[in-house]
């Protein structure tokens, strides 16, 4: 008697298509391509964008570490939870950025795609060029790639143009120079940023160079004693505003009400000519304690906003940071979680707050490389722990 045919249908969605298989159980199907179309499916990240915050932040730490790992990546529902939801300027071009640094196969990537996939390659490094073209955030394109650049083979040197240095929703420019690197560096990630244009909202056209030289094997960072504040220093910048003296008053309001708390801070001025199409400024302000703890804060000028408003502003997440004895400020709390994540050993630092982006990190970075985070409450702030 002939044996019944016994059908199997497998349905996969393989970049971006979907497939559908019969099977013949009784037949001579080909099983190792079948094997290798379902290895493939297997192996991809599958990252729901809309999760947690449902922010950029998911996007961009989801190609660094996608891209670090090796492994192809399939992002959807990119930034659901935001206004404009998808790709805007600065998230595709961070993206494309990417890819150039580890020779990734990119589909769906275009402004307002809120679906891609990302195949990288190998890392090399090298030179490499990015450009944004609208204000948006240069900053948040390093955050992107700065992770790939330390797994990278040779040292890496990229040119970020057409784009905002000091920008709303992002950390400044020189507080990426004066917080976050100096941090990065005792993990043994070597950065330098050097500013050829401030670029602010709503032009842009900041212009910066990065400079990477690649560790491979990140050291964990331990700050669980806050100490006493030694030193406190910042930055006011002021771009085409030298007339309206907005660099210096933004550093005189700043030094006396820092000084009405006991401090006594130096605060580098910079006049700016960088950038004729675009006015504008910003300050940071950091305090370093006798136990290595670096904290920083940042404000940018915008219209309608007095020099001394930026820097009531800027001061006051730096006192709050001070006052809750705080061992990393609310900003760098996210930033470092992908590089605690990959360090080997444990890390731990305290904070006063677990905000979105850092439950988002802290998801992302445990989902991807299966570390285990573990957050404790100490005194009022917040124990973050990878083992």
């Amino acid at each position: 008697m002939t044996p019944k045919r016994l059908y199997v249908f497998i349905i996969m969605r393989l970049t971006g298509e979907t497939l559908i298989l019969k099977v013949n159980l009784f037949s001579s199907l080909p099983y190792p391509y079948l094997a290798s179309l379902l290895r493939e499916e297997a192996m991809m990240l599958e990252i729901d964008g809309s999760q947690k915050s449902g922010s950029g932040t998911i996007l961009r730490l989801s190609i660094a570490l996608a891209s670090i790992i090796g492994e192809p990546l399939h992002i959807y529902n990119i930034r659901k939870k935001r206004s404009e939801p998808g790709l805007r300027p600065q998230h595709l071009e961070s993206v494309l950025t990417a890819a150039k640094i580890c020779n990734a196969n990119v589909k769906g990537a275009y402004v307002g795609s809120q679906e891609i996939w990302f195949e990288p390659g190998k890392i090399e490094g090298g030179e490499i060029s990015a450009e944004i073209g609208t204000a948006g955030s240069i900053p948040m394109l390093i955050m992107t790639v700065l992770p790939i650049c330390a797994f990278a083979e040779k040292p890496v040197t990229l040119k970020i143009s057409k784009g905002g240095t000091d920008v709303r929703h992002s950390p400044t420019i020189n507080y990426l120079i004066n917080v976050f690197l100096k941090i990065l560096g005792r993990m043994g990630l070597m950065a330098q940023i050097e500013v050829r244009k401030y670029g602010y909202y709503p032009k842009g056209m900041g212009e910066v160079i990065l400079k990477v030289k690649p560790c491979r094997v990140l050291l964990p960072v331990k700050l669980e004693e806050f100490g006493r504040v030694k030193t406190v220093g910042g930055v006011s910048v002021c771009t085409f505003l030298a007339d309206r003296r907005v660099a210096e008053r933004q550093a005189k309001e700043a030094a006396r009400l820092l000084q009405a708390r006991g401090f006594n801070p130096e605060i580098h001025i910079v006049n700016d000519f960088s950038n004729p199409l675009q006015k504008g400024s910003s300050l940071v302000l950091w305090a370093e304690t006798d136990t290595g703890v670096l904290l920083g804060s940042d404000s940018i000028g915008e219209l309608g906003k007095t020099s001394e408003a930026v820097a009531q502003e800027a001061v006051k997440q730096l006192i709050d940071e001070i006052d809750a004895k705080a061992t990393v400020d609310v900003h760098m709390a996210d930033m470092l979680i992908p590089y605690m994540a990959l360090a080997k050993g444990e890390s731990a630092y305290l904070t006063r707050v677990i905000s979105d982006h850092l439950e988002s990190n802290i998801w992302l970075a445990s989902e991807i490389l299966n570390v285990d985070f573990h957050i404790e409450k100490i005194d009022g702030l917040y124990r973050v722990m990878k083992r």
